[in-house]
Parts: structure tokens; C-alpha cells; sequence
């Protein structure tokens, strides 16, 4: 077995056995206690310290591309501070935000649940990627205008912090952040890539508001070494995102959240089959046209459908968000999800969750049609051949969860993720993952 993971896995337990007294305090909102008071002073006078981490375990149980078992984990600490500038500073409705993220570790998608030609199209730890490196994740101000029904966002910004949100308890990638940003990566940069950008948000009423933003086209923010770059050289065009956003309220307690947005990049794209002479490039070998946009568009929704004897922060949720992308740039050209999570499923253990989510992962056709054409091209029908192109066509990714809610400090979630034609490849045997995340705030 592959040792590499066990070591960062080790300190993150030492970390949380050598915790202060205070810590152990069940009640506590932090791992390191509240600092003799001081943690709690702060908060008062609108500082909070943020230092949280996020750590994830995966091993291969069956199938996959190699079914040599291993384990691997990764992790991400994210440190940083919310200023409320009204307490410190006097400034209604005004607040600031100061992240940085450091991301380590080795995922086990990358070489034994899918083909390395192709990758995941999904990941079975969500917290890998972008990178392993240092980031500034978020540097943003935000004021209020109009007794809150104006709210306007500017500075370094992830597109997901605001658009097409969703939470991120699962492990794999299709039920964690932003669905867009999983699949549309190429344009839509989530955390904790950081980018300059603005939002502003109407709203209309408690239940109804509209948003749109602006944000930095810009690829050079995805190198390892420009994680605290600032400039705006490498830009190629904005990427401009708007939503509705509906909370309904059915019944007296049962919360819900539906989001209805469109996104456009005005940076070029490639065109994923057509060649510069509009022939198909799989036969030419010539490069791909290049097109003066990419667009795509997203709905979504999470709604609580019971409560547990009537309280409201137990129950049955149920989850579900589709996306399309146009077919001329996108490799992946629409994604689905549902999942259920019921919060407090025992009376002796109220605040533990159980999740079950599956998801759909759709390679556009013509992409398919183009890896098909390159074998052709090339005589090569032998998958094993390592001039053969694999052909991609839908990933299924299944995943069963249970958060054991050890203190307000400390969730530690065990999880089963099934995935079914890795990368979207049908040659790649289908895969059975046990894994466990950790979140903590310390």
C-alpha cells in the first residue's frame, strides 16, 4: 500500500489530540478553544479569525482503471479573517474578507480510478485540485445600500462564492461547490482560484433577488506560481454571470433555495470538432477554430421536505441542479445531480447527517466523434495501445455518506463513492471508493 497519504493524516489527528482543554468542550466553536476569552472579545468587536481544514482519505476497493489498491489523501488548510466595519470602524452594512488556502496531497482518481489519458471526469476527493499550492482565495469588501436591498461585492473574488452555489459536504466533486465550475473549469474559476471581480445583488423582496458580476478572464490565475498574483497581464475576456435566486418557505419551517442563471465568457474558446478550415479535426490534424465565446446556463434547487417531530434543523432535504453548455466549446456538454441528506436521523445523535447523491457527466458527442476520428486517423483500435485515444462519452458518480457531528468543531464524514465508466470511458472498469473527510475549524 501506498504510505504517502499517512503522514498528513497522522499530524491532522495529533492536531486535534494535543488540542487545548477548552477544545474538548463539546460546545466550542473551535478546535483551539477560545483563546482565555479572547476569541469571543474579538468576535464582539467584529473580528473572527477563520482557520479552517478540510481533509479527505480514499481507497480503492474494487475495479477502476488500476485495481492495484493504495490509499491517498489530500488536504486543504484555509486561514484567514471577516472584519464586520461597522463594529470596528463605524461603516454601516459594510464588511471585509481576507482568505488564503493551501492545498497538499495526492489524489486517487488521477491513476487508479480513471485512465490518465483521460481523467475523472468527476473526482473522488473534491478538496484536490487547482493545484497544490498557496493561494489567495478571497480579498473582498462588501457594502449594503438601501437598507440591504443593494448589496454590491468587489476585489478577489471565486465565482462560486456567489453564483451557482451549493454546499460542499459530499466527498466527490459531483455533489461538492459549484456544479458550473466542475464541468466548465476552462472559464468558470472557483475557489480557491481567486480572480478580480464585482457583484451586485437586488433584493427584491425576502424571498426574491437577481445578481450579476464581472469577473477577470484570466488562465495565468491558474498557475501553481501566480497564487497571489495581482496584476491583470494574461487577461482574455471577462466572464459574466447573472441569476435569479428564489427562498421559498412551504409550510411554517420548511426552507427551500432554487437558482436560475446564464453565463457567458468573452474570451475565445476552441471549437471542440471543427478545424480552422471548418473540417473535422480529428481527420485534418489541423488546429481548432477558435470561437468569440462560450456561453452556458444552469437550474438548481434545495428544498427541506420534513422536520423531525417538528424541528425544524432536523429533517429530510432533498438536492438537485442540472447544466448545459454549448456544444461548440464544451468537452461536456450537460451534468446532472439529486441527492437526499436527512439531518438529526437519531435522537442520540441530532446534529449527524446521512447523504446519498448520484450524478450524470455528459461528454459532448462531437468530442467523442473527434478521439473516434484520431484512432482512425492513426490505425490504432487497440484500447491498450498508448497511441490510442480513449473515447469519452458519460460518467456515473454515486456517493453514500454519514457526518458524525463529533463536536461544533469537528465533522468526520465516512463515505462509499461508486463510479461508473470512469473519465466516461467504457474500456475503464467501473470503481468502488471508501473514503473520509474531515472538516474542522480551529
Amino acid at each position: 500500500m501506498n504510505t504517502h497519504w499517512k503522514l498528513p493524516f497522522g499530524l491532522g489527528l495529533c492536531a486535534c489530540i494535543t488540542l487545548p482543554a477548552s477544545a474538548a468542550d463539546p460546545s466550542s466553536l473551535w478546535g483551539t478553544g477560545d483563546w482565555g476569552g479572547a476569541r469571543s472579545e474579538l468576535l464582539e468587536k467584529g473580528v473572527d479569525v477563520i482557520v479552517g481544514y478540510t481533509g479527505e482519505a480514499a481507497t480503492n476497493l474494487h475495479g477502476g482503471y488500476n485495481d492495484d489498491r493504495t490509499a491517498r489523501y489530500t488536504a486543504q488548510w484555509a486561514l484567514g479573517t471577516h472584519l464586520d466595519l461597522h463594529k470596528l470602524l463605524g461603516w454601516n452594512d459594510a464588511e471585509f474578507q481576507l482568505l488564503v488556502t493551501e492545498r497538499n496531497g495526492n489524489n486517487l482518481s488521477n491513476d487508479r480510478v480513471a485512465d490518465p489519458r483521460t481523467g475523472q471526469l468527476s473526482s473522488v476527493q473534491e478538496v484536490w485540485g487547482r493545484g497544490q499550492t498557496w493561494r489567495l482565495t478571497q480579498m473582498w469588501f462588501r457594502q449594503q445600500f438601501l437598507a440591504g436591498a443593494l448589496d454590491l461585492k468587489l476585489g478577489r473574488l471565486g465565482v462560486n462564492e456567489d453564483f451557482n452555489s451549493f454546499p460542499c459536504d459530499f466527498q466527490s466533486l459531483a455533489f461538492c461547490s459549484a456544479p458550473i465550475g466542475n464541468v466548465a473549469g476552462d472559464v468558470w474559476y472557483s475557489g480557491p482560484v481567486s480572480q478580480w471581480g464585482v457583484r451586485a445583488k437586488y433584493n427584491i423582496n425576502p424571498q426574491w433577488a437577481v445578481q450579476i458580476g464581472v469577473y477577470d478572464q484570466n488562465p495565468s490565475n491558474l498557475d501553481t506560481d501566480n497564487g497571489f498574483k495581482l496584476s491583470g497581464s494574461g487577461t482574455k475576456g471577462a466572464l459574466v454571470p447573472v441569476e435569479i435566486i428564489w427562498k421559498p418557505t412551504l409550510g411554517e419551517a420548511l426552507s427551500g433555495e432554487y437558482r436560475l442563471g446564464y453565463y457567458r465568457s468573452s474570451a475565445h474558446a476552441n471549437d471542440v470538432y471543427d478545424d480552422v478550415n471548418d473540417l473535422p479535426q480529428g481527420l485534418t490534424g489541423q488546429a481548432p477554430q477558435s470561437r468569440s465565446s462560450k456561453h452556458g446556463a444552469w437550474i438548481m434547487g434545495q428544498q427541506q421536505l420534513t422536520t423531525h417531530h417538528g424541528d425544524a434543523a432536523r429533517g429530510l432535504s432533498i438536492f438537485a441542479s442540472l447544466t448545459v453548455h454549448d456544444r461548440a466549446t464544451s468537452s461536456i456538454d450537460n451534468f446532472q445531480n439529486l441527492g437526499f441528506v436527512y439531518k438529526g436521523p437519531f435522537d442520540s445523535r441530532p446534529k449527524d447527517d446521512i447523504g446519498i447523491g448520484v450524478a450524470r457527466i455528459h461528454v459532448n458527442n462531437d468530442v467523442a466523434k473527434r478521439e473516434a476520428q484520431i484512432n482512425s486517423s492513426n490505425a490504432v483500435d487497440d484500447y491498450d495501445n498508448p497511441l490510442y485515444v480513449p473515447v469519452q462519452r458519460t460518467e456515473y458518480d454515486v456517493e453514500l455518506n454519514y457526518g458524525v457531528h463529533v463536536t461544533n468543531w469537528l465533522t468526520v464524514r465516512p463515505n462509499l463513492q461508486y463510479v461508473r465508466h470512469p473519465g466516461g470511458v467504457y474500456e475503464v472498469a467501473d470503481a468502488l471508493v471508501g473514503g473520509v473527510k474531515l472538516q474542522a475549524s480551529f
